[in-house]
């Protein structure tokens, strides 16, 4: 299904490029890839990516001191294999540190952080407790001289703080003095008499930036994986342990603005140009073990060398800088240069979130605040303005995304009892490419299968440009990108297909076109194959009603462009069998998917949700509002794409096709627009983007577009009466969303949904649900289900059953104590 996926919209696109790791514990952060950024080039310069990070949190130790009492460090094994680091024997028994641990070599303490049973190290209660007690050991040990700061998990230094301990606050003190206890950790950090190095290899996002650059020095594996960056406005947040303070004056105002208003990553190579690290070390092969393990043990060695100098004063800890950087120094040093930039940016802030989101804004604040009124009140607004954002709803809601991401990128049906190895694509137009790209690039043997020549060509085509285009932003290497796509094999017909363990088809929208595929495909696949189908409406039970083994067949919709939407809609039937729900999880999680799995019906949940809203786009044009008023009113209430806009984008013919089907599927339920509006556009070859016309002209590098005037003729035709007590602009907007909202419960109420999480997140990555909002259900508990109802029962008076509140709405509004969300 083509989505809505936005040109502009800046945070959803952020959130629509999130990437998660796997971990245990506390919530944390892990890698992710900075796409475009529109319209914010110069001073913004990629959008933001995924919410992690937060402020550190802890058993409210205060500020970290040197002990009473000197304690006699006693030796013990880390966590990680081949490591003995050093625990402390108390007065009173021994307690041996799970989280933190160091030892010393000569005069340098090597600090190694661990999070038990967690593929990453967040910044817990725990943590940062051990941390501040293994600090005021190494500050209180005359011997020691210097300190290395250092991760012993491969792939990650700290991923963040525990967002779990936020969301436990229950007030905006509580919060404040949660920022105000990790900016005089941090402090002490920064103030060592003994000079620390942070070696960093993996991520170091969040809270792990903060402690990194509060450090003396900082030395950097010159690795993909290596990555920095400040992703707290993604949760609605803003830095919280003194980043906002510290970051403009280490790589200056812009790059710190665009660094923290954007939640962008920050490779290695980059960050040492911009001054964020001071040394890069090259990642070592393969030896008597792993790269990983000799990287950090080389690492390792590299970082005490650069300790011991600092502490001897061989080496400086100040970079030598180039006169571009005393040039931007300079003009930053002017106020009125300052306040121009202030203001730029809080323009194209504005611009790009509408004021829908608070924190950006806050960010601004907050920095300008230090550098014109000195640190002691950049600090105290850190710390206030963090607690306000903590308990704001956007921030919830944002939050609220991260846990469902979280949870979608589990595969709640166990392994699969054969992995999936070699996968066949059948189609290879748009779609059908965009799948063979995605799982051919995540190390899946691929076949990619089209009817012509021409077709297969293109497909070809558009995989070899998608995986070049990784190569032109040095994501990967040309040698890289060859390498995978030997692995992809094009062709005309089923050789090979007796090795596939999974068929995905992506052929036209007509049931006996997949009828026909599914016949010719049982024919000669092996027995354990699955047979996925990329339909975007079509129920699944109907296309399986043609297999010799529907217990193999399921749906996977995905969404377009492929490679850049991560969702993917897998839709099971009554007959679909566990483990093939398994294998389709399993593959749709290894090509980097955030997966909601719903039941069979038609429109499964995405397209059923988007039809009702887009009959109501229609409906409100038909009354005479104007195209760019109606998208006006839809992107000013969150969403990405404007309403008239979304359905140029998904193409006029497809959306005239599900709104038929639809309608004859539900009933005068999902009426509301004539769905004869849209088949004469079809009729005159308005089809949206994709025909050069639909309610816009499209014009190849014409930024402006014009409203198409040869839909004047048409919206005559098909000319409704407006009402004026439902046409405000409040009440254009809430027509549409409470349409949505009101789908969306049906669906949980009929067992289409099994539970509200994958309703959120299907609705914000599939469909552009305003994220600020937290996604359907989240946005109901948040207004409250009887302002819901109530507005419903308002436009059902006017237009009748296309309104009605469903069951489950009315049980919640009947029953305040009701919440999709506990």
């Amino acid at each position: 299904m083509k989505s809505p996926r936005p040109s502009h919209g800046w945070v959803l696109l952020s959130l629509l490029s999130f990437d998660l790791p796997e971990q245990d514990g506390g919530r944390g952060a892990g890698d992710r890839e900075p796409d475009a950024l529109h319209g914010c080039r110069q001073v913004l310069s990629a959008p933001p990516r995924r919410p992690r990070s937060l402020v550190p949190n802890h058993k409210r130790p205060g500020p970290m001191e040197p002990p009473m009492d000197a304690v006699v460090p006693t030796s013990s094994s880390m966590q990680s294999p081949g490591y003995a680091c050093r625990n402390v024997a108390s007065s009173s028994a021994l307690q041996a540190r799970t989280h933190v641990n160091y030892d010393v070599k000569g005069d340098v303490a090597v600090v190694r952080f661990n999070s038990p049973n967690s593929k990453v190290n967040t910044l817990s209660k725990q943590l940062q407790s051990e941390f501040t007690e293994v600090m005021n050991e190494i500050w209180a040990n005359e011997a020691v001289k210097s300190a290395v700061l250092i991760s012993a998990k491969p792939g990650c230094f700290i991923a963040g703080a525990d967002i779990n301990m936020i969301e436990s606050c229950k007030s905006i003190q509580e919060v404040t003095q949660l920022s105000q206890e990790g900016q005089k950790m941090f402090e002490k950090l920064e103030k060592s008499p003994k000079p620390i190095v942070a070696a960093i290899s993996g991520s170091c996002l969040g809270g792990g930036l903060e402690v990194a650059i509060s450090c003396q020095y900082r030395i950097a594996t010159k690795d993909k994986k290596t990555v920095l960056g400040t992703p707290e406005v993604l949760l609605g947040l803003l830095p919280g342990a003194g980043g906002t303070q510290r970051l403009p004056k280490m790589v200056g105002l812009p790059a710190a603005f665009d660094m923290m208003l954007t939640g962008k990553n920050i490779r290695a190579d980059r960050a040492k140009r911009m001054g964020l690290v001071d040394q890069l070390i090259d990642p070592l092969g393969p030896g008597t073990k792993s790269p990983e393990e000799r990287t950090i043990e080389y690492m390792e060695e590299v970082a005490i060398d650069f300790a011991r100098g600092l502490a001897n004063k061989t080496v400086s800890p100040k970079r030598e800088k180039g006169l571009v950087q005393k040039l931007t120094d300079y003009a930053l040093s002017i106020p009125f240069v300052r306040q121009q930039i202030y203001k730029t940016v809080e323009k194209r802030v504005q611009k790009q979130t509408k004021g829908l989101y608070p924190a950006p804004l806050k960010i601004i604040e907050v920095v300008k605040t230090g550098l014109e009124q000195g640190n002691e009140a950049g600090y105290l607004a850190e710390s206030q303005k963090f607690g306000e954002l903590a308990m704001t709803a956007e921030s919830k809601a944002l939050t609220g995304l991260y846990h469902g991401q979280v949870q979608c990128k589990k595969n709640k049906f166990g392994a699969p009892n054969q992995e999936v190895k070699t996968l066949a694509v059948l189609g290879a137009g748009l779609m059908g490419a965009g799948i063979a790209q995605v799982s051919v690039d995540k190390g899946l043997k691929t076949i990619l299968k089209d009817t012509t020549l021409q077709g297969l060509g293109k497909g070809q085509q558009q995989v070899f440009k998608g995986l070049n285009d990784k190569v032109k932003k040095k994501n990967l290497t040309s040698f890289e990108r060859d390498t995978i796509l030997s692995n992809m094999t094009g062709q005309l017909d089923y050789k090979g297909f007796d090795k596939a363990d999974m068929v995905i088809e992506a052929v036209f929208e007509d049931l006996g076109i997949k009828h026909k595929v599914l016949k010719e495909v049982e024919a000669v696949v092996p027995p354990h194959c699955i047979f996925a189908s990329n339909t975007s409406a079509l129920p699944i039970s109907q296309i399986a009603a043609a297999s010799k083994r529907p217990e193999k067949v399921i749906g996977m919709h995905y969404f377009s462009p492929v490679d850049k939407m991560q969702l993917l809609e897998i839709i099971t039937t009554d007959k679909t069998s566990q483990d093939t729900a398994a294998s389709a999880v399993a593959v749709g999680l290894k090509q980097g998917k955030i997966i909601i799995v719903v039941k069979d019906g038609p429109g499964f949940y995405t397209t059923r949700c988007l039809g009702p809203m887009l009959a109501e786009v229609v409906r409100v044009l038909q009354e005479g509002a104007d195209p760019r008023k109606v998208d006006a009113l839809s992107t000013g209430f969150g969403f990405p794409v404007g309403a008239a806009t979304l359905i140029d984008e998904v193409g006029v013919d497809v959306a005239a096709h599900v709104a038929e089907d639809l309608g004859k599927a539900f009933g005068q339920r999902f009426g509301g627009g004539n769905v004869e509006v849209l088949k004469h556009m079809v009729e005159k070859g308005f089809l949206g983007r994709k025909g050069g016309k639909g309610f816009y002209v499209y014009q190849q590098d014409v930024k402006n577009r014009s409203v198409n005037s040869g839909m004047d003729e048409i919206l005559a035709q098909f000319k409704v009466p407006s009402r004026p007590e439902v046409c405000t602009d409040e009440d254009i907007q809430l027509r549409l969303v409470t349409r949505f909202v009101n789908e969306a419960a049906m669906c949980l109420q009929e067992g289409i949904l099994s539970n509200p999480v994958e309703g959120d997140i299907g609705a914000v990555f599939g469909l552009g649900f305003p994220p600020c909002l937290g996604g359907p259900f989240r946005y109901a508990d948040s207004v409250g289900a009887k302002q819901l109802v109530d507005k419903l029962r308002k436009y059902e008076a006017v237009y009748g059953s296309q309104f009605t509140p469903c069951q489950l709405l009315l049980d919640h509004a009947n029953d305040p104590s009701k919440k999709f969300h506990h």
